[in-house]
């Protein structure tokens, strides 16, 4: 008698340390990088929420320890640690921002330390609708 037995499998190369190894399995796919790039000010907000955990997790002392680490001047620290300063809807707007596939930015950091140092949420949104339609569209 002559049975035949067909086994069939996919294998891709995966590398393990300094190896590189033999998976069974088709291979991953690598998801497709969105299209365009961060608006800077979301970048900003994102560095403002980071080096305030830094600072309350006790990596860093302060803002001046900071702007050493970073190479910039404390002025410009603090103009980014002031975006924390924005109501919290204000902020996740920031980080939310649509990406940008041409052209430039259309809010800027100086758009917002004026609305940022405003200790009136309610104020803050009146001035964000006003700084908000003066920019061109994208």
């Amino acid at each position: 008698m002559n049975d035949e037995i067909q086994v069939g499998a996919t294998f891709h190369k995966k590398r393990v340390g300094k190896h590189i190894a033999m998976v069974e399995g088709p291979p991953p796919t690598v998801p497709e990088r969105p299209k365009g790039r961060l608006p800077r000010i979301t970048r900003y907000m994102a560095l403002a929420i980071y080096y305030e955990d830094l600072i309350r997790k006790g990596h860093v002392h302060d803002y001046a320890e900071i702007a050493t680490l970073g190479h910039v001047t404390r002025a410009r620290v603090t103009q980014i640690m002031n975006l924390r300063l924005l109501a919290p809807n204000l902020q996740e707007r920031l980080l939310n921002l649509p990406r940008i596939k041409h052209g430039h930015d259309g809010l800027c950091l100086r758009d917002l330390q004026q609305i940022s140092v405003e200790p009136s949420w309610k104020r803050q949104h009146e001035m964000w609708r006003i700084t908000v339609t003066k920019q061109p569209e994208q």
